[in-house]
């Protein structure tokens, strides 16, 4: 090769390295083109970004000096194929940006023809069909070992799930479906998601045997889907049928923890339960906390709405503290609700309402049966008080 081709291609390259546009067009077409990638919420594109930009670097580089992938590449395709494998996203769709990432460059350098020859674009030809073919081979290799290994631990397979999922690493429910029948597992739909944590000052990280503990002691006798517990810092999080919600506060209880409960997302939304159950924790005030029940998905949206960064619309907040409250047929009861809360007692509200005090009571503890809070517990007459406030 003399010296003029080798030039001219490296000034194509550091051209291309130097302009931002250019890994921006890569991580488009592969977020446009590949239905698994066009699900990525923003929190997994950086991460994209970075490996489109060292591919772009690496590719470049080959093609100036007519070089092979070395160890050191192929060591990080096989790290990223096993890092897919253990996230859940196919492999034929994490090869398939990688072909669409290649004809994005050929494009972008194919701009730039007038100062190559034709021996640059055989070349460039030549290096990519070459790179495709031995960083498929090394992924695909690597990909089918994670997942023996990943399925052969089964336990240690559903706590990673679960933490994607926490992370919002899974790029859609297909894709959620896919490793969950590669592990042989059913995930519970409806679930719950609990987040659990002992009371008291001291918040030292928690151990996973305890985590583990609390799932046997909230498993649901004879149920075939796949429950399974994981730890973030001092706190458990378990994802267990949305049957089990019911008895998580009995549970806790008799351990001296508190928790938060979400049973209302979809499975593609666990990071938002989550966090949703984590933020509550962190922010709901001591007499919210009650032995022998647990936050709610209602607790955790008004405690957002309360932060100034509420997850749900106010009314969809009202109809999650409120339920059958809004429904015509219960007027009555959201008069004597609001009665209640706005005179202070039920003697005053059974006067306002021109009802007998018993009357007033008996809708009180009707209230309570409909939407499991007691009017007559603080915090959770506070949290009712905010819903019919909001309430369209």
């Amino acid at each position: 090769m003399t010296s003029q081709p080798v030039a001219a291609r490296e000034h194509v390259r550091q051209e291309m390295v130097a302009d931002p546009r250019v890994v921006a067009a890569i991580v488009s077409a592969v977020h446009e083109q590949v239905p698994v990638y066009a699900a990525l919420d923003d929190s997994r594109l950086p991460e994209v970004r970075a490996i489109a930009a060292w591919g772009l670097e690496r590719l470049l580089h080959l093609w100036v000096t007519d070089g092979a992938l070395e160890p050191s590449d192929l060591r990080r395709f096989r790290g990223i194929a096993a890092a897919r494998a253990a996230d859940g996203r196919p492999v034929q769709a994490v090869l398939r940006a990688y072909r669409v990432a290649a004809t994005v460059l050929t494009d972008e350098i194919a701009a730039r023809a007038p100062r190559l020859a034709a021996a640059d674009a055989f070349a460039l030809a030549r290096m990519l069909l070459t790179a495709l073919d031995t960083l498929s081979e090394e992924m695909t290799t690597a990909y089918a070992a994670t997942d023996e290994d990943l399925a052969a631990d089964r336990d240690r397979a559903l706590r990673l799930l679960l933490d994607d999922l926490i992370a919002g690493r899974h790029a859609s429910v297909g894709a959620l479906s896919d490793r969950s029948a590669r592990l042989g597992v059913q995930l519970p739909d409806p679930y719950c998601l609990l987040v659990a944590e002992p009371v008291g000052a001291e918040r030292p990280d928690m151990a996973l045997d305890a985590a583990a503990g609390l799932l046997d002691a909230l498993a649901v006798p004879g149920d075939e889907v796949a429950s399974t517990a994981t730890v973030r810092g001092s706190r458990a999080v378990l994802l267990l049928p949305g049957a089990a919600a019911a008895r998580a506060g009995t549970v806790l209880g008799a351990r001296s923890w508190r928790g938060c409960a979400i049973t209302g997302e979809s499975l593609d939304r666990v990071a938002v339960a989550h966090r949703l159950a984590a933020d509550a924790l962190d922010t709901a005030p001591a007499h919210a906390h009650r032995p022998g029940r647990v936050l709610t998905d209602a607790d955790a949206h008004v405690l957002a709405l309360l932060g100034g960064h509420p997850a749900a619309a106010p009314d969809q907040v009202a109809r999650l503290v409120l339920g059958p409250l809004t429904e015509p047929g219960q007027r009555h009861l959201m008069e004597a609700l609001t009665a209640y809360i706005d005179a202070g007692s039920a003697n005053a509200a059974a006067r306002v309402l021109h009802l007998h005090a018993q009357s007033l009571r008996y809708r009180l503890r009707r209230i309570h049966a409909l939407t499991s809070r007691d009017p007559r517990d603080p915090w959770q007459r506070l949290t009712l008080d905010i819903a019919r406030t909001i309430r369209p």
